[in-house]
């Protein structure tokens, strides 16, 4: 699985965070996204790289600004971790 996170201009309420999710969930099969207006970011997980030009089209169709994407490794966190 895949961290995405995108800085984006343009969420000014929670409103905006709906938005964005749901444009990310139409255009992507994503495992979950979450978006704060307050910090600028939307964080996705999916199960692999997504297309960083299609994730722009698709946030900026729907009013918002990407400023930046990142995309790091996601392990999983669970209590079987907490034992090591």
């Amino acid at each position: 699985m895949v961290k995405i996170i995108l800085d984006i201009d343009g969420m000014a309420c929670g409103m905006c965070e709906a938005h964005v999710n749901d444009a990310v969930r139409r255009a992507f099969p994503v495992k979950k996204v979450t978006s704060s207006h307050g910090k600028g970011r939307t964080e996705i997980l999916a199960d692999a790289p997504l297309d960083e030009a299609a994730l722009r089209d698709a946030l900026t169709a729907a009013g918002y600004t990407v400023t930046a994407v990142r995309t790091e490794p996601y392990e999983r966190r669970g209590l079987s971790q907490l034992r090591k």
